[in-house]
């Protein structure tokens, strides 16, 4: 019985017909399609997205060389070097983050004790090659230089659920 049930909806095509119906359902629907450069969609009020290393306000860098956001980082991808300085404190040398590793965890930001590191909302960046992902301890300070009126006014945003 089966086998006959089969063969007659293989001959009037109902499994056709109810792809098409379900085509036919959405042809006529309202669009979601995002004309992405033009429109925007909105980020997530955490999002995570392009590192930045902060200074404080009267331009020291932040990042006194704890390397817990290195000893955190699950993917590895965060490489300090420190060295002391001639007032005794310590300070880095060298900062790196290789973003092809990085899997945007948000961990060395939580972990840094003097929001040093943190992770902006900035994700229109590219690299061309493997070595362009490759962020320098210059190139994160730059980064945080240049959005650094919108990381105070996130993390301002951020402060009570903290």
């Amino acid at each position: 019985m089966g086998a006959i049930k089969d063969f007659i909806g293989s001959l009037l095509l109902t499994d056709f017909l109810k792809g098409m119906g379900v085509t036919g359902k959405y042809f006529f629907a309202r669009k979601i399609t995002v004309q992405y450069p033009d429109e925007k969609t909105p980020l997530g009020f955490r999002f995570r997205g392009l590192h930045a290393l902060r200074r404080y306000p009267n331009g020291e860098e932040r990042c006194i060389a704890c390397k817990l956001c290195e000893a955190i980082c699950p993917a590895m991808a965060i490489t300090i070097e420190s060295a002391e300085r001639d007032d005794g404190t310590r300070r880095t040398t060298r900062y790196d983050i290789d973003l092809t590793k990085c899997i945007f965890c948000g961990y060395c930001e939580e972990a840094c004790p003097v929001d040093a590191i943190v992770e902006t909302h900035i994700f229109e960046y590219h690299g061309e090659t493997r070595g362009d992902l490759h962020y320098t301890k210059q190139m994160l300070l730059a980064n945080g230089d240049r959005y650094e009126e919108e990381i105070a006014k996130r993390r301002a945003l951020d402060a009570p659920y903290r």
